[in-house]
């Protein structure tokens, strides 16, 4: 598994800051983040004028790009992600599920809108992720795999993170061996009791909250997963450079010890 952090953690720096406090913290590499109001890093609507100076960043710094997370579905938007992805070098693109949960129309909606980015995303030659997100349509396990069901594109993958699960009431270690098979990308943070957003961003660092993310990680390693394993913290926007290089390094620590005990590394 390659470790790596998505660079909304520091959403409100600017991308080389970025890139040099994840490679300070021993990052393998990075998840761009293009997500708006979040950051502005890698901005869709003007991806050419920033192509460049990711490539050098990800140079200069040795960190591989491992994926982007880009949340909208709109065609126009997500096919702009798909172009910056191909130029970039980003083999995975991250977005959510949208609807709403328990609207069995929503979810097939989100299936339809899926299914055709799938097919966009296979025309670039890059891999389309979902994950269960509180709130939308896809939400918990049995809804992601209905999704896996009805996509069976090679270009479509899961994309697993293990807050949102334990936010539906589920066992994460539970449910990560329950959709093993399709998970191309996982975002993981960690989590305090079961509310409905993940917490303040410290206590989303991997070991501050309720998830056994050791066990989680285990049984990615004994399913034979050797995708990202990208850091996704949110809301540290206004948080100081030391606040998140703290969270960015105490989760790496326990990332690399949780694949050091399950034998990965």
């Amino acid at each position: 598994m390659k470790l790596g952090a998505n660079t909304v953690l520091f959403g409100g720096y600017n991308l080389e800051t970025a890139f040099r406090c994840t490679a300070l913290a021993g990052y393998d590499g990075v998840e761009l983040s293009a997500i708006d109001g979040m950051s502005e890093h890698l901005v869709i609507d003007r991806w050419r004028e920033i192509a460049l100076q990711v490539k050098r960043l990800s140079a200069d710094y040795g960190l591989e790009l491992l994926a982007m997370e880009q949340p909208s579905r709109d065609p126009a938007k997500m096919e702009a992600a798909m172009q910056a992805a191909l130029d970039i070098g980003i083999p995975i693109i991250n977005c959510g599920p949208g609807g709403k949960t328990g609207d069995e129309a929503s979810l097939q909606q989100s299936i339809d809108e899926l299914g055709h980015l799938s097919q966009m995303a296979e025309s670039y030659g890059v891999i389309l992720c979902v994950k269960a997100h509180v709130g939308h349509a896809v939400y918990n396990t049995p809804t992601t795999l209905q999704v896996m069901a009805a996509i069976s594109s090679p270009y479509f993958g899961i994309d697993m993170d293990p807050s949102h699960i334990y936010r539906a009431n589920e066992n994460p270690v539970e449910a990560i061996a329950a959709v093993i098979s399709r998970v191309r990308h996982v975002h993981i943070r960690d989590c305090k009791g079961r509310q409905q957003g993940p917490g303040k961003p410290e206590m989303q660092a991997n070991g501050r909250g309720d998830i056994d993310l050791v066990g989680y990680i285990r049984t990615l390693h004994a399913g034979g997963y050797n995708g990202p394993l990208n850091l996704e913290i949110i809301g540290a926007k206004e948080y100081s450079l030391e606040q998140c290089c703290t969270i960015a390094a105490e989760s790496r620590g326990h990332m690399q010890a949780s694949l050091q005990a399950c034998g990965s590394r």
